[in-house]
């Protein structure tokens, strides 16, 4: 239920135009207020364009984010209810398997089980029955096939996002720069300031802008643990015929794309990015290459499997793990939005926080994910 305070208008300032800002956005236009979006470069230029964006709430998380994930997957179940058609959200499930270990496999199942989450053991072979793209001697004696989970791509469900904000009035300041967040005297969040020096009032702002949220907040003597690891997702050229389920497997993540192509990404090559002094990441390609080449291992058909494109960056992962959302307590008027699985997290915490910021009052599945855990 809307509390009354809702309807004094507010006009909110978010920065970052990532999926979670996005949706933060769209949910506030929603809800009657006035909002700027402003975004350091182009819309999702950051983690949210390279993300393999798989909505899932698999293996071991506390009980508070497995709920908060769940919640999730459901506004994207909604949102796919109102067109089944789209090919930028699918939920055909999920496939898993690790090194060779049952006993970690089924450790693994016990405990999404516990969870209540929909876990099938499966294995090289019963694999051909869940999607029979799946190189069956590829997999693992022992695997696990979650069937309610999908995928999104993020830039295709930011446009889609995005053509409600504008209809919304939503007001966007592209390539404004790295912007920050203006106090008063008393210390309370009154604005912003763009790179180029602009000043825009505010009563009140959300920083949501992935692995840099420490980095914005800082300045306002606010410590947030930033444990972001590098990341690359590889974008594949066309495939006469695409898996359909979300694969996670020992060497290699996959997951079907808009346009018969695959993304890709893993992490055991994260030693091999490298940093120039303009601070622009590059991998050799050999290395693209032969996530490539891994990713031809495990599905039937793809020998000529080749990257089209590929993109790295840090992926948001705050130092404990856990989201971090909501109001700070020692700036009145400054939101925060720091999570891993923004994918899945995007349309709930948007949803979540916008009622936060619009009513003023706090939503109690947050209340485990509140930036003072650091400071208390």
């Amino acid at each position: 239920m809307s509390s009354s305070t809702e309807h004094a208008t507010k006009t909110v300032a978010v920065i970052g135009a990532g999926i979670i800002g996005i949706s933060s956005a769209v949910h506030l236009l929603r809800r009657g207020q006035q909002v700027t979006l402003f975004t350091e470069a182009e819309l999702v230029s950051g983690a949210s364009g390279r993300s393999l964006s798989w909505l899932n709430s698999a293996a071991d998380r506390t009980r508070e984010y497995h709920a908060l994930r769940m919640a999730g997957i459901d506004r994207y179940r909604t949102l796919f209810a109102q067109d089944s058609s789209r090919d930028w959200l699918r939920f055909d499930g999920g496939l898993y398997w690790g090194e060779d270990k049952a006993a970690e496999t089924l450790t693994r199942h016990a405990y999404e089980f516990a969870h209540g989450y929909d876990s099938h053991l499966t294995g090289l072979a019963s694999v051909s029955q869940i999607d029979p793209q799946v190189r069956a001697e590829a997999v693992a004696e022992s695997a696990l096939f979650n069937p309610g989970e999908g995928w999104v791509s993020l830039p295709h469900l930011a446009n889609y996002l995005m053509a409600e904000f504008h209809r919304l009035g939503g007001q966007l300041y592209e390539y404004a720069g790295k912007t920050s967040v203006i106090t008063d005297a008393s210390g309370k969040a009154v604005g912003v300031k763009t790179g180029n020096g602009e000043t825009f009032s505010a009563d009140r702002v959300l920083v949501a802008c992935g692995p840099q949220t420490p980095e914005v907040v800082a300045p306002l003597g606010v410590t947030i643990p930033n444990g972001s690891p590098l990341s690359m997702l590889v974008i594949t050229q066309p495939v006469e015929n695409s898996v359909k389920v979300v694969l996670n497997t020992p060497r290699v993540a996959v997951r079907p794309n808009p346009g018969k192509t695959l993304a890709l990404d893993h992490d055991w090559y994260e030693s091999a990015i490298t940093r120039s002094a303009a601070g622009e990441y590059s991998i050799p390609e050999t290395v693209v290459d032969e996530l490539v080449a891994e990713a031809a291992k495990v599905l039937e058909g793809a020998e000529s499997l080749k990257a089209a494109s590929w993109k790295i960056g840090l992926k948001p992962v705050p130092g404990d793990g856990e989201p971090v959302l909501g109001e700070l307590q020692s700036v009145p008027g400054c939101y925060v939005a720091f999570t891993h699985s923004g994918a899945t997290l995007a349309l709930i915490v948007g949803e979540l926080l916008a009622s936060e910021i619009a009513s003023g009052e706090k939503h109690p599945m947050l209340a485990t994910f509140r930036p003072e855990r650091f400071t208390a």
